[in-house]
């Protein structure tokens, strides 16, 4: 594994420590974050999508995003991309998510 993937990895683990406040749940759990690309070796590029446009979070969500990937040695920086396609719905969420949400499969 080239050491941008383990970057990549390693944000990712912990992106699952950024909780939706209104959900509960962890962004990459909920199917939120869409990829994480690392650019010149040290910025991360993390895309990323929300339940709904007009979320009131989405500036916490932002910061608390940076905050994880910027955790990992060797991000020095890091940027959000929000997306609106393909657009997110309850497919995307991981199993646990959809059990912690009680909904059923």
């Amino acid at each position: 594994m080239n050491e941008d993937q383990e970057k990549k990895d390693q944000i990712m683990i912990e992106l699952e420590d950024v909780i939706d406040p209104e959900l509960g749940i962890d962004l990459v759990n909920l199917g939120l974050i869409y990829g994480v690309e690392i650019r010149n070796g040290n910025e991360a590029i993390v895309t990323m999508t929300l339940t709904t446009m007009g979320c009131p979070l989405s500036d916490m969500l932002n910061d608390s995003i940076i905050e994880a990937a910027e955790s990992v040695p060797g991000i020095d920086k890091c940027q959000v991309e929000l997306v609106w396609y393909p657009a997110w719905d309850i497919s995307k969420m991981s199993r646990y998510a959809r059990i912690s949400l009680g909904i059923r499969e």
